[in-house]
């Protein structure tokens, strides 16, 4: 197996004459890196994206870095300079050269307290083989985030919607998913409305109709989702945004969790009551999806 690619980015431009071959710098992942004071280590301040890369190509890598940019400034985080953060992705990927799959993480911290300087580094690790979940289904459990759909209008300062390193309550909830036999977790709005998975997208298939439920609720968009979408479009169904009461889920023909490094996953279980599966429509869409990373 090759040693993970890890390099540290300078994502602010402190300098109109500073070229951004020379803001990248490799490391060893294995040494010290970041200090032990960095506000992304004590506290959780901070972002992060993690890209699917096939063949050497990183899938919606533009879609990633919009969504970082836009998790900056939900933080009030300097401006970033995306394309310095691209150099570095498609560099990492160039040395990594020796796997087939891959993911690559971005992780943007607020810096050492006091400093006002972020820290930003890109690394590279083995992709979890998930073709089993591709085929097979995965078993889901719906479980309660606790806030109203329309925090994120009532509350902005909750960061419902931004990408952050604070993941401890979605770690927290797939493990009391794996305490009920399952595999992942669909989250619900206290008023009962469907949210997302604790580190993937969801969609649903009504007849001719894929939905996915609307943003607007504080919750991420879907780097796969927007991808899967545009392949929905092209085999003529209708896409959309839309609010999705919980009580609607059993009308469903189908049902994904969509993410970067798992693709389309599609849900057969769902509180101990079965989802019909469309396998034919699962392989066709994740198999475009893999063909643009080709």
């Amino acid at each position: 197996m090759s040693m993970p690619i890890c390099i540290i980015v300078s994502p602010v431009q402190e300098s109109a004459d500073e070229a951004i071959e020379g803001r990248l710098h490799l490391v060893d992942p294995h040494d010290p890196q970041v200090p032990v004071t960095d506000l992304g280590v004590t506290r959780g301040d901070g972002i992060f994206e993690v890209i699917g890369v096939v063949h050497g190509r990183p899938l919606a890598l533009d879609a990633h870095l919009r969504r970082l940019a836009n998790s900056a400034a939900m933080l009030d985080l300097p401006a970033l300079e995306l394309e310095a953060i691209r150099a570095a992705v498609l560099k990492t990927i160039d040395l990594d050269e020796h796997r087939e799959e891959l993911s690559v993480k971005i992780v943007v911290t607020r810096g050492v307290e006091g400093t006002g300087v972020p820290i930003c580094w890109v690394l590279s690790f083995q992709t979890d083989d998930h073709r089993a979940e591709r085929a097979e289904g995965i078993k889901v459990v719906l479980l309660s985030r606790g806030y109203p759909h329309d925090i994120a209008a009532r509350a902005p300062w909750l960061l419902t919607g931004a990408k952050t390193l604070s993941y401890a309550i979605n770690k927290a909830a797939l493990r009391e998913a794996a305490r009920r036999g399952a595999d992942d977790v669909i989250f619900t709005s206290t008023d009962g409305y469907v949210l997302e998975g604790p580190s993937a997208s969801l969609i649903m298939k009504f007849g001719q109709r894929i939905w996915t439920p609307s943003t607007a609720q504080g919750i991420l968009r879907g780097t796969t989702q927007g991808a899967a979408f545009e392949v929905f479009g092209r085999l003529g169904f209708a896409t959309a945004e839309v609010l999705v009461g919980v009580d609607q889920l059993a009308a469903a023909d189908a049902m994904w969790l969509a993410s970067s490094t798992r693709l389309l996953a599609p849900v057969r279980l769902l509180d101990e009551h079965d989802v019909p599966v469309d396998h034919d429509l699962t392989d066709t869409v994740n198999a475009a999806l893999l063909d643009t990373a080709r």
